[in-house]
């Protein structure tokens, strides 16, 4: 069975696959063109996909060869499953390895927003320290406030975990189900969407995106928030509509963003949210680390040579597909 790799991994999971006797091909060229990575795709079997290539009907129509796709993410917002079940796809992905890394960069964005850190280190590189000035860029602290978490699973669930550790902050979260875990150990209360934006001293978003929620942080939303709230997104950047956010900033609508996600993705470097004193935006890094990527690839190559020994993928966003062969 061939499975293609379209950007290189770490060992650990070429190598998983290489044991169980896949043929695996990667390009040199890590940086394909969209026509050179179908045409890879039709001439393969199975997909180990990096990134956030679309998956839908026009593809599968293109590429009736693939027979499972295996995501190196857990978002799987760029796959229509629909198109997938009826093509009879499965498509794995990577859930649970990457809750600490991410959230610890939700936890980061949340302090260097809380503190303008981003604004503060600018200065020390342009020899711009200045002297003291007790009322210059104050930041605020953390302390006992409000965390409202928008999604909240595992992600969220270790952000609400570090925040009620850390500063004693109470949680609240909207979720479309109540998460019972949260509420037990974390005291965490479920509350309605209005509820969640008008009480969190920081909102920090964690949900999986679904094309409905496009730009739902929008000017309604943040005009309803707390003019001294921080607005966190390390889930997609689709969930907030970015010019409204640079207005809601301006305009102290909210007190500050931090952002691993931007939409556009990646975003303009003339956007002129990059100037604000009170934003800190990071190049969707939520799980660059070493020990979050290699399990992530290990959990890739577990869902591929599962497939190749015809089992039933262990983290499969569509197992109904299996039911149906």
């Amino acid at each position: 069975m061939k499975v293609f790799i379209n950007k290189r991994i770490p060992e650990t999971g070429i190598k998983m696959l290489e044991d169980a006797g896949l043929e695996i091909i990667i390009p040199e060229n890590g940086n394909l063109s969209q026509e050179e990575w179908l045409s890879y795709c039709k001439n393969t079997d199975t997909i180990l996909n990096v990134g956030n290539h679309t998956f839908d009907h026009d593809f599968f129509d293109e590429c009736p060869n693939v027979k499972a796709v295996a995501l190196y993410s857990v978002g799987f917002d760029h796959v229509d499953i629909k198109a997938a079940n009826q093509k009879g796809v499965p498509i794995g992905n990577t859930p649970d390895v990457l809750s600490n890394a991410t959230s610890d960069v939700a936890f980061l964005l949340m302090q260097s927003v809380a503190r303008r850190a981003s604004y503060n280190f600018q200065k020390v590189k342009e020899g711009n320290w200045g002297d003291f000035d007790p009322l210059h860029a104050l930041g605020q602290e953390l302390y006992g406030k409000t965390l409202g978490i928008f999604g909240l699973g595992r992600i969220g669930f270790e952000m609400a975990k570090k925040s009620q550790k850390a500063f004693d902050m109470n949680i609240i979260y909207h979720n479309r189900h109540h998460n019972e875990e949260a509420e037990r150990e974390l005291n965490a209360r479920y509350v309605s969407f209005d509820e969640l934006i008008e009480q969190s001293d920081v909102l920090s978003v964690h949900a999986n995106f679904i094309p409905e929620q496009k730009d739902l942080f929008n000017r309604s939303v943040f005009e309803k928030m707390r003019p001294d709230s921080i607005f966190i997104n390390t889930a997609r950047g689709g969930f907030h509509h970015q010019t409204d956010l640079y207005e809601a900033l301006v305009s102290k609508q909210i007190w500050g963003a931090g952002l691993d996600v931007t939409n556009p993705e990646p975003m303009f470097k003339e956007d002129p949210i990059l100037g604000l004193s009170n934003v800190c935006v990071l190049p969707h890094i939520g799980s660059a680390t070493i020990e979050a990527r290699n399990g992530m690839a290990k959990l890739a190559a577990e869902n591929i040579i599962a497939f190749s020994k015809g089992e039933k993928m262990a983290n499969c966003v569509n197992p109904e597909v299996f039911s149906n062969n």
